[in-house]
């Protein structure tokens, strides 16, 4: 006769059963990220099925394979922890791609993946998978931003302080606008000693790409040093890359957090465009711009961004230029020589719907913004020996009349 141990098991296991609800199988955790493998079986489907899991805020799916495209579709729904509800199903976004170069594209443990999906504290998930033949691999990453190591080691990022790749000095005459508010990395948390490698510098930085992280718009600003982090991780944990890959990243309230580590001031070698990753900046919108419209205070904060960092090398932001692509990406050919506005969207370098219509409909507004934004804090020219000094400017009404229309008057520095 079986156990009273033994049946209370049978009848556990039943009982999830009947639910829909399995355990976590052949899963593994490390440093705020749960990784839940997804059976083998049919090439062009591939499911989970709805399980408990440790809590998580974020999640993504990746396979083993980081050069290969996910040819079709993948869908999550999760249960939240605080309702116990189950949400609706929700797509993730597949253009992703690793680095062409440099130690995110070099190291050993390099995944290919979705974009992750921030889902606030949950506790359960369900996945499916279909499309062509589907990569080798597949596993669900769930990421705990508010968990993992407590051993987190930090360091500030200021400007002026020199560091290895050497601070960049404005180009004479830059149109100089004002350095942005930035929260710094040791202020949302990133965890230092997950960055194996020294950040890689580049030459300069030629054009700023605009992103937006996909996923949800149903955060609240409170929490966007949480989905930060939770980025940050599954961008070193799940993908297998060095560190986050943008360089900034602006939440729904204009709040401009620090990205990839190296100084904000300097031409570091980031991981956002295929292709167009050297010499080139990012920054990238906390949601899903597909959906959702921006504000005045996100296409603020993006244009300050945008004309603080181009300003430094003396460069209009609503100019263009021409790059050349490091990589076939579906879109150009390597060694192509493309045209790009200076502010340019991640779709305008490789074939995605990032930075999604509404905010890429926003990338003139963006561009007109930051243009200003550098010419009311340039430096006045001093007056040649033995002449009157010229006289005052007048005021811009017309600048001033235009921020206060917007509700931002005070954020772009003069």
């Amino acid at each position: 006769m079986p156990s009273p141990l033994l049946r209370t098991a049978v009848a556990t296991a039943l009982a999830l059963g009947a639910l829909g609800l399995t355990q976590p199988a052949r899963a593994s955790s490390s440093d705020g990220v749960y990784t839940v493998r997804v059976p083998d079986g049919d090439p062009h489907k591939r499911s989970l099925a709805p399980r408990t899991t440790e809590p998580f805020s974020l999640v993504g799916v990746t396979w083993a394979d980081p050069d290969a495209a996910l040819d079709g579709t993948a869908y999550v729904r999760t249960r939240s922890r605080e309702s116990g509800e189950w949400s609706a199903w929700r797509a993730l976004d597949t253009d992703v791609r690793p680095p062409e170069s440099g130690p995110d594209h070099d190291h050993s443990g390099v995944r290919g993946g979705t974009q992750p999906l921030w889902t606030g504290p949950s506790d359960g998930v369900q996945v499916r998978v279909s499309g062509g033949r589907l990569p080798k691999g597949l596993r669900v990453e769930l990421v705990d931003p508010d968990g993992g190591s407590d051993a987190v080691h930090t360091s500030v990022v200021e400007p002026g302080v020199p560091e290895p790749g050497g601070a960049v000095e404005p180009a004479p005459g830059a149109p100089l606008a004002g350095r942005p508010t930035v929260t710094s990395r040791s202020a949302w948390g990133a965890d230092e000693s997950l960055v194996k490698d020294p950040p890689t510098y580049t030459t300069g930085t030629q054009a700023m790409f605009v992103h937006h992280t996909a996923g949800t718009n149903d955060y609240t600003c409170a929490q966007s040093a949480s989905v930060v982090r939770g980025v940050f991780l599954y961008h070193v944990q799940s993908n297998g890359w060095n560190d986050i890959g943008y360089h900034f990243l602006v939440d729904k309230c204009g709040t401009v957090f620090e990205g990839r580590a190296g100084g904000i001031d300097k031409p570091v070698l980031g991981a956002h465009t295929y292709g167009f990753n050297t010499a080139t900046s990012s920054v990238s919108v906390l949601g899903d711009y597909s959906t959702a419209t921006t504000n005045a205070a996100v296409r603020a904060s993006v244009a300050k961004v945008a004309a603080w960092k181009l300003g430094l090398y003396g460069l209009d932001p609503a100019g263009t230029v021409v790059l050349t692509s490091g990589a076939d990406n579906g879109k150009y050919q390597a060694g192509q020589k493309v045209t790009l506005n200076r502010i340019s969207g991640h779709r305008d370098g490789s074939p995605t719907e990032c930075p999604g219509q509404n905010l890429y409909d926003d990338l003139p507004e963006i561009r007109s913004l930051a243009a200003k934004a550098g010419t009311l804090v340039a430096p006045e020219p001093k007056p040649e020996a033995g002449t009157e000094p010229a006289p005052e400017p007048a005021p811009e009404p017309e600048w001033d009349t235009e921020l206060a229309e917007l509700g931002i008057e005070g954020v772009l520095a003069r």
